[in-house]
């Protein structure tokens, strides 16, 4: 992110310690130097609790408080103790969330008025992210081959991202005589459970596992079909909104901002949460049917351009600060 904040012409930056836990030295540290910088802003956007607490501390330690910004990208419902309370009543002026489910999981919990909290899901970079021509380079280093669909997922190798799903949806397309080479990108913990999964179902063969990309975009291209599978929600997904904005054929399930932003069959194929089944026949449909995939991957692309670009999410949160700031004037 600081390497992109420079490349598109941000000159100061500054970063903080935030370490987990309770820390008094670092905490007490970054303390001051928040207090310092809030005294130079207009607006202060946080995105996780720790940074929230010392924000909001920060603020009341200044003369003229800055409106307080807060993205929350996970579904987990935040508590509304007394703490949390204040936090979110006094100390924050607004609140963003990625799915309206959490919008009204704060709503419903009362831990902020109606009016100060709006979902802004989704945010592809459309020039990064676009249709490309498929270099065959990449396709090869993926797993490609010319007679086999290519399916990809982009996720971190973690329980709830759902890889052993489509391990068990790639044995059952196995056993009906269905044989697509899937390509896992990403790394994490539970890479070795994942691929012991694939040796046990015999299927070392039809996987690859490509560990981190460095030209993200050109590995969509080689993509024929993409995955987004996770057990339950994960909150923002912006892997979603970079699939549809590369034109990819999507199959993902029905968790988290999925439901609310696409349509089954007209932006992506939607199946159930955890069901290999209902992913081994949408795999099986897509891969039998080039027209059908080649219509879902325009159609997700058209949904970002129109709603769900970067672009647009930054024209939101730019009115957004520009509300808050008049507002405090």
């Amino acid at each position: 992110m600081i390497d992109r904040a420079r490349r598109e012409g941000v000159d100061r930056l500054t970063t903080l310690s935030l370490v987990g836990g309770a820390r008094p030295v670092a905490d007490g540290r970054d303390l001051r130097r928040l207090r310092a910088l809030i005294r130079d802003v207009d607006v202060v956007h946080v995105h996780r609790g720790k940074e929230h607490w010392l924000a909001a501390m920060a603020n009341r330690l200044i003369a003229a408080p800055r409106p307080i910004v807060r993205t929350r990208h996970i579904a987990q419902a935040v508590r509304p103790h007394a703490a949390n309370r204040w936090l979110y009543r006094r100390g924050t002026a607004f609140v963003v969330t990625v799915t309206d489910a959490i919008r009204r999981q704060y709503v419903a919990a009362g831990l902020i008025d109606p009016d100060h909290v709006a979902a802004l899901p989704g945010g592809a970079d459309t020039e990064r992210y676009h249709p490309l021509p498929r270099d065959p380079e990449t396709y090869r280093r993926l797993g490609g081959q010319p007679d086999r669909p290519l399916v990809g997922m982009i996720a971190g190798l973690r329980v709830m991202k759902g890889h052993e799903i489509v391990v068990e949806a790639a044995a059952r397309l196995s056993a009906r005589g269905v044989r697509p080479h899937f390509v896992f990108i990403g790394r994490g913990p539970m890479e070795r459970a994942v691929r012991d999964a694939i040796e046990r179902a015999g299927l070392g063969s039809r996987f690859t596992f490509a560990g981190f990309v460095d030209d993200l975009p050109a590995a969509l291209a080689a993509l024929d079909i993409v995955l987004y599978t996770p057990l339950d929600s994960d909150g923002m997904s912006r892997v979603v909104f970079e699939y549809l904005a590369a034109g990819r054929p999507l199959i993902a399930a029905r968790v988290g901002v999925v439901p609310e932003v696409l349509t089954d069959g007209e932006h992506a194929a939607l199946v159930p949460a955890g069901d290999a089944q209902a992913l081994a026949d949408a795999l099986e449909r897509l891969a039998s049917d080039p027209a059908a995939s080649s219509r879902l991957g325009d159609g997700g692309r058209r949904l970002v351009e129109a709603r769900y670009s970067g672009a647009r999410v930054a024209a939101a949160l730019e009115a957004r600060y520009t509300s808050l700031v008049a507002a405090g004037a």
